[in-house]
């Protein structure tokens, strides 16, 4: 399932969207754009999936816009560039918010937009010869619609420096700063890597459906917000909708019975 631009496949719980696109380094396209958009869509909609993995093939994982739709871009009006930086900004809000968790898989370099990509994600596992570079400075432009995400991933302090240098800078370094959670080595057929990925879904797929999509809406509803009332008042709603839930009761129950849960029985 898929197209020239990226494939979908499904295996048991774990939907993998892959970017397929070597030749000229899984750079994206309004047209790329659209359909990421649609595929993060659909299988964050599939109720089987519980876990999703973006991946690439070939050197990069992703190296920001082509140069086919930079030359388009070029001749935009101001209008046009609204409507065109609004797609991107689409795509990375459908990923960001994906009611399944997310990897990605970097087994490349990743350049400009690309950064954005492994950002919306919530979790990075990346080969340690991958490069990272948020390039636009470079070009007269700004990371502008992949800051919100970028800056979430990296940090207020690091953003500083590799948005207004646009250093390349290493996936020690991108570990070191949090923008990836695990570098490991590069061997050829990257067995490192999907180790590694296959160590983070066998949790992901051994934790309550319900409590992870309720998880990752809590990190992005609670992550910077001041502590106030309202907070502290949606938190404590929240344990106890999850509490008072189907789950909720049966992963308390299994626990207390020493039992499997209901969900690792299916």
């Amino acid at each position: 399932m898929g197209t020239n631009n990226l494939a979908i496949t499904y295996a048991g719980a774990v939907a993998r969207i892959t970017l397929t696109q070597p030749e000229i380094r899984n750079a994206f396209s309004d047209e790329v754009i659209a359909e990421i958009t649609a595929a993060f869509t659909e299988v964050g909609a599939r109720a089987e999936v519980r876990a999703v993995v973006l991946a690439a093939e070939g050197p990069a994982f992703c190296a920001g816009a082509n140069l086919n739709w930079m030359r388009r871009m070029a001749d935009y009006t101001r209008d046009e560039n609204v409507a065109d930086a609004g797609k991107l900004a689409e795509m990375l809000r459908v990923i960001y918010e994906c009611p399944k968790p997310t990897i990605a898989r970097v087994q490349g370099d990743v350049y400009a937009g690309g950064v954005g990509l492994v950002a919306a994600c919530d979790m990075a596992v990346a080969v340690d010869t991958a490069g990272f570079c948020l390039s636009e400075v470079k070009l007269g432009l700004i990371p502008a619609t992949i800051s919100p995400y970028v800056i979430r991933a990296m940090g207020a302090r690091a953003a500083h420096r590799y948005f207004l240098t646009a250093e390349r800078f290493s996936a020690a370094e991108a570990l070191r700063i949090g923008f990836v959670h695990e570098v490991v080595a590069a061997d050829p057929d990257f067995a490192a890597l999907d180790a590694k990925v296959a160590e983070l879904l066998k949790a992901l797929t051994s934790a309550s459906p319900a409590a992870v999509r309720a998880c990752k809406k809590l990190v992005i509803n609670v992550a910077e917000r001041e502590i106030n009332a309202q907070l502290i008042d949606a938190t404590v709603q929240g344990i106890a909708d999850i509490r008072a839930s189907e789950e909720g009761r049966e992963g308390v129950q299994s626990f207390l019975q020493k039992r499997k849960p209901a969900w690792l029985a299916v």
